[in-house]
């Protein structure tokens, strides 16, 4: 197979990597395994046209992309329902979409993974037409990427005290929004701190990603916790995996959903694959079966 690397090196981990030796030992480990591979390391600003460039050539196969969330995230919206398949490198903080697919967390690992990888079709879902492979939130969520935006870190390890800062922040001063949800026939009303919509179900007792990347569903997670103590009891639970042990979190699933936010104070912001992004008044949240080609290890 022909791979066309892009690697962002101010995102995750890459930016405290000796990336010389890296992209050495990926192409060493590539085509050690019969594969090409063209690798371009690219500041943030960079990205999207380099990812542009790599989802357009004619003579690739796989589009291996290295970086955050947002990283990944732009990857798949330009591969979604073409032939190319995206190749996850694990560089960034929690690497939730990469665990999903079962590739290694180490960089080094996940090439090797690749270099004897196949081709699986999983799930990509949309709001408003813009995909999304993890998740799309409003509520404590948002908020929390808003204030941690907002501080200063150079490193990972920076990143994730800001987002401990963050977190604590808006747990003990939770959001408070009237949401209307409408799947199929059913429409839900309720004043809720935090609405979740991700891509396919998340599994219980670990990380919050799909057991299932092609499952075929939205999770819909409707957290209904106000006081301090039902947030933090929330926030525990979740960080455990314990989705269902939330007596104030509501768990639908549905193919389609819309949702309308009305909220107190200053309009909430979404976050889509922890990104924050702009929040119209009614989204319309759809899963696109199959519809993303991604490189798997073989025994996934």
């Amino acid at each position: 197979m022909r791979f066309s690397a892009v690697l962002n090196r101010d995102g995750g981990t890459l930016r405290t990597t000796d990336l010389d030796g890296f992209c050495a030992f990926m192409s060493r480990t590539l085509q050690a395994a019969g594969h090409h591979v063209d690798i371009a390391v690219v500041s943030g600003t960079e990205m999207p046209a380099a990812i542009d460039k790599a989802a357009a050539a004619p003579d690739i196969d796989i589009l291996l992309a290295g970086g955050g969330d947002g990283t990944i995230s732009a990857a798949a919206a330009r591969l979604m329902g073409k032939q190319k398949a995206l190749a996850v490198l694990p560089a960034g903080t929690m690497n939730l979409f990469a665990r999903s697919l079962g590739i290694p967390q180490s960089l080094e690992a996940a090439v090797e993974s690749f270099a004897a990888g196949t081709v699986r079709k999983v799930d990509i879902a949309t709001a408003n037409g813009r995909p999304f492979i993890h998740q799309f939130s409003v509520g404590m969520h948002a908020r929390m990427i808003h204030l941690r935006d907002k501080m200063e870190f150079g490193s990972r390890l920076g990143k994730i005290g800001a987002s401990f800062r963050a977190a604590w922040a808006t747990l003990i001063d939770p959001p408070a929004m009237h949401v209307t949800l409408i799947m199929s026939e059913t429409e839900i009303e309720a004043r809720a701190s935090a609405v979740g919509i991700t891509n396919n179900l998340f599994g219980e007792g670990h990380l919050p990603y799909a057991d299932d990347p092609a499952g075929g569903v939205l999770g819909i997670y409707l957290t209904m916790a106000q006081t301090r103590g039902a947030v933090l009891k929330f926030a525990f639970n979740a960080a455990r995996g314990k989705w269902r042990d939330n007596e104030h979190v509501e768990i639908h699933q549905a193919e389609r959903l819309t949702l309308k936010i009305r909220a107190s104070g200053k309009k909430p912001h979404a976050a889509m694959d922890g990104e924050l992004v702009g929040l119209d008044n009614e989204t319309v949240i759809e899963i696109h079966p199959r519809a993303l080609n991604v490189l798997v290890p073989a025994t996934v």
